[in-house]
């Protein structure tokens, strides 16, 4: 039983703990507590990759608009404002007052433990666009047998193939981040197709477009490769999400004979 000193302190050594981990680290799928600091190469897509968050509330939460440009050492806010709270682009240092903490705050949490929230029903059937763009039309993005699957796990498919194949853009749309600020997915691209849809390519070897580049379906975006953390034969990673939701992207792909 606990006894009566020990049962005063306890609640105050929780809530010290807790706004400690105002401004925490990144450590893992879904962390949504305090802030995270803008490092060099990173955009607000690759960041809102990063937390599983679609990057419409990421703009919101911090006031951007677009192009959505970010500077190193920024400081983005990584839930909603609090009530009463205006979203407003944060300066580029460390918050002055610790954010109030979620309740699980320094946790990291599962993929969907707690869903984003969503102003209406989306139509998540493949090339569902809600009326809002046009219908997205895919192709593979590259030859090779099914190595991994989809899960909620693992959020995307794995392709065999060999080290420098072609890697190709699976929807025309616009690169808006190209590099190797994620390590477990390596040299990656990320597309956007419309404000609804973005696709991954991860573990490449050699990248072949820019942020800003614009690509048309079937056209070459990389050369694949074995980055990233864990990767130990040539493969890409392909992932598609929806309202920054992954789904599984073999529906949306044609049928194929391999």
């Amino acid at each position: 039983m606990m006894r009566g000193p020990l049962r005063c302190i306890l609640p105050m050594l929780v809530a010290f703990a807790l706004a400690a981990c105002s401004a925490l680290p990144y450590q893992g799928s879904g962390f949504r507590a305090g802030h995270v600091q803008v490092r060099k190469g990173e955009t607000l897509y690759s960041i809102a990759w990063r937390y599983d968050l679609d990057y419409h509330q990421l703009a919101r939460w911090n006031g951007l608009t677009p192009p959505y440009t970010l500077t190193p050492g920024q400081w983005i806010r990584m839930n909603p404002p609090g009530p009463g709270q205006t979203p407003t682009r944060m300066a580029d240092h460390r918050p002055s007052r610790p954010v109030a903490p979620t309740a699980t705050a320094g946790v990291a949490r599962p993929y969907h433990a707690s869903p984003p929230p969503q102003a209406r029903p989306l139509d998540r059937s493949p090339g569902s666009d809600n009326g809002s763009t046009a219908r997205v039309q895919w192709v593979w993005p590259t030859r090779g047998r099914l190595l991994q699957p989809y899960s909620k796990t693992d959020q995307g498919v794995e392709i065999a193939g060999k080290l420098g194949q072609p890697v190709v853009a699976a929807a025309s749309g616009q690169v808006v981040y190209s590099g190797n600020g994620l390590p477990s997915y390596g040299n990656l691209v990320i597309i956007k197709h419309n404000g609804r849809y973005l696709s991954a390519y991860g573990h490449n070897q050699k990248l072949l477009v820019r942020e800003g580049d614009v690509v048309k379906r079937g056209q070459t975006i990389a050369l694949m490769g074995e980055s990233g953390t864990g990767v130990t034969r040539p493969m890409l990673f392909f992932e598609i999400r929806v309202d920054g939701d992954p789904v599984n992207p073999i529906p949306y792909l044609p049928a194929r004979a391999n």
